[in-house]
C-alpha cells in the first residue's frame, strides 16, 4: 500500500482524542488531525517523531493527518486506522493472504449478525463457503511481540461473538491481526489489558473461528516512508 507523501515533525501533545499539536523541524506549530480515537498505547507519546500527510480537500478544518509515529529504536507504527482496511484489501487482492487465496470476490463492510455489526470482508468463491473477515489493527509491541488489543474493547469483544454466530452457521470466521508495526514476529492477545477479550478469543478458537496475524514492513526511500506492506503469517501464542 502506498503512502501519501510525508512530512516529519515532534509530537507536543494529543488531544480531544481526535486532534494533535506538532512541531515543525523549522519550530513552527501545527495542529493536526488524528485519525485513531483509541489509546494508541506506546505509540504517541511527547516528544516522539510523526510523520503526517497533507490532504488538498478544501472542506477539510484540519488538513494535515497524522500517519506514523517513529519510535526511539526507529521501528514504525501506522496509527491511522483508516489504513488497516485498505492494506488487508491489497493483500486479499494481490493473493498475499496464502489462507484466504481461493476467494476471488471480495466484499467490504457488509451487514451481519444479531448484534447490528458490519464485517470488514465478506468473501466468496465458486464452491467455497462465505468467509467473514474481520480485521484487527495491531500497533502495540512488546519485546518483539505483537499484541491487540491496546485498551479495552466492547466493540472487538460484540465482533468475536459474531463471527461465533457465522461459524455456527456453517461459514467460515477469521479474525485476521494486521500489522501496523514493523517490529514483531509473533503475536499473542494483550490479556493484561482485556481479559475478557482474551476469553472470548479462546472460546471462538474452540468453535472453529480462525485467527491469524500477519508482520507489516515498511518500505523506505531516502530516509522517508513510502509504502507499508503485509509480508508474512507469524505465530500465534496462545498462552
Amino acid at each position: 500500500m502506498q503512502l501519501p507523501p510525508l512530512q516529519p515533525a515532534t509530537l507536543i501533545r494529543r488531544y480531544k482524542r481526535f486532534l494533535a499539536d506538532v512541531a515543525l523541524p523549522n519550530g513552527e506549530m501545527l495542529t493536526i488531525h488524528c485519525a485513531n480515537t483509541g489509546a494508541m498505547t506506546g505509540c504517541g507519546e511527547k516528544g516522539d517523531k510523526i510523520w503526517y500527510s497533507t490532504s488538498d480537500s478544501a472542506t477539510r478544518k484540519y488538513p494535515h493527518s497524522w500517519e506514523l509515529t517513529q519510535l526511539n529504536n526507529g521501528q514504525l507504527v501506522c496509527i491511522n486506522t483508516h489504513r488497516s482496511n485498505q492494506l488487508t484489501l491489497e493483500a486479499l487482492r494481490n493473493k498475499q493472504i496464502k489462507e484466504l487465496a481461493r476467494y476471488d470476490h471480495i466484499l467490504p463492510e457488509v451487514k451481519y449478525g444479531e448484534e447490528n455489526s458490519r464485517i470488514d470482508f465478506l468473501l466468496q468463491g465458486e464452491g467455497l463457503p462465505d468467509c467473514y473477515v474481520e480485521v484487527k489493527s495491531v500497533t502495540l509491541v512488546k519485546n518483539n511481540i505483537g499484541m491487540f488489543p491496546d485498551a479495552v474493547t466492547t466493540r472487538g469483544q460484540k465482533h468475536v461473538r459474531e463471527l461465533m454466530a457465522m461459524k455456527k452457521q456453517g461459514h467460515r470466521a477469521v479474525i485476521l491481526f494486521a500489522g501496523l508495526h514493523n517490529g514483531f514476529d509473533c503475536f499473542k492477545v494483550a490479556e493484561y489489558i482485556d481479559p475478557d477479550y482474551d476469553r472470548l478469543l479462546r472460546q471462538a478458537i474452540s468453535a472453529g473461528v480462525e485467527v491469524y496475524a500477519y508482520a507489516g514492513k515498511f518500505d523506505i526511500s531516502d530516509q522517508i516512508p513510502t509504502a507499508l506492506s503485509l509480508t508474512e503469517a507469524v505465530p500465534y501464542r496462545a498462552e
